[in-house]
């Protein structure tokens, strides 16, 4: 048996969007069988732009969505794997797949789309909009139909946030004043998206994993705002003017602020202030930098020098 007939073939649900085409190469570079489930709109497209870096790269592209069952259920029957990559607010669209896995029968492991905080940890549920409790849903069902499966959770994206250096609103980092959410003291976490793709990828055929949480946190990447900005501050050779706001106006402001403000609040909230991302304990056996020591991740250091 050749070796890459003994890799999983791996099924990405979601593999034209930034993160699941994160996984597609990390797939790729791991050296498995890689497929990408793709809506047919996208073969309507001119010149099919979204399939030709996939296809130019090895992928086996299969026509389909999670609205259509059959194209589904044939995707899945393909497959050792299915990462599914989909936006937290299509969340619930996982179910039809979760129902091709099942009765494919030959899936060993499902990464769904988690891969932000632990919703199980969170102490914001009675202000986040049902924003969770899809998460939550999901997760249930997998755990009930006995789906074999790994949660990925990479706290924030640094794509998310970082660049503005925790300021909603802005395109790009302060260089003048800067705001200080509750006492600036609580850690947040950051990975960027091509490296919870590799870390994703490395769970695949690691007994260790299966039917456990991964959590990143890359000891590089953890940082208080006050931290944060202390770091910026010394690339720029500038000192920001600080503006506070305590736990009670932020709150204030979540309450009154306009959608999708209001959501950038509540994860500010969430990690600088209540630490959901990082106030629980985990073990080596659930952290992804030491179960990967191997993978090279990009700092936050190392984000923040490309915007100078």
């Amino acid at each position: 048996m050749s070796e890459e007939a003994a890799r999983s073939r791996v099924l990405v649900v979601g593999a034209t969007g930034r993160l699941g085409g994160s996984l597609v190469r990390a797939s790729l570079a791991a050296g498995h069988p890689t497929f990408a489930l793709i809506r047919p709109r996208h073969f309507a497209l001119p010149d099919s732009a979204p399939l030709k870096p996939l296809a130019a790269a090895g992928v086996t592209i299969l026509k389909g969505s999670l609205d259509d069952y059959p194209s589904l259920l044939e995707a899945v029957r393909q497959v050792d794997v299915v990462i599914c990559a989909v936006p937290t607010k299509h969340a619930l669209e996982q179910k039809p797949l979760i129902r091709a896995i099942k009765e494919a029968g030959c899936v060993k492991r499902f990464i769904p789309a988690e891969f932000g905080v632990d919703h199980t940890k969170v102490q914001i549920c009675d202000m986040d909009h049902g924003f969770y409790e899809k998460k939550a849903e999901i997760r249930r069902l997998i755990e009930s139909e006995d789906i074999p499966h790994t949660y990925i959770y990479c706290n924030f994206l640094m794509r998310y946030l970082l660049p503005s250096l925790v300021q909603p609103g802005l395109d790009a980092p302060p260089r003048d004043e800067v705001t200080i959410f509750g006492g600036g003291d609580t850690k947040g976490i950051f990975v960027e998206e091509g490296d919870v793709a590799k870390f994703t990828v490395c769970t695949i055929e690691d007994p260790r994993t299966l039917n456990m949480t991964l959590y990143l946190r890359p000891p590089g990447n953890i940082y208080s705002l006050n931290e944060l900005v202390s770091l910026w501050e010394t690339k720029i050779n500038k000192c920001l003017k600080k503006i506070h706001i305590t736990e009670e106006q932020l709150v204030k402001n979540i309450q009154n602020a306009p959608f999708p403000l209001k959501m950038d609040l509540i994860f500010i909230y969430s990690a600088f202030v209540k630490g959901d991302h990082t106030y629980f304990e985990i073990d080596s056996r659930s952290e992804g930098t030491q179960l990967y020591p191997d993978v090279k991740y990009t700092t936050v250091s190392e984000y923040l020098d490309t915007l100078v």
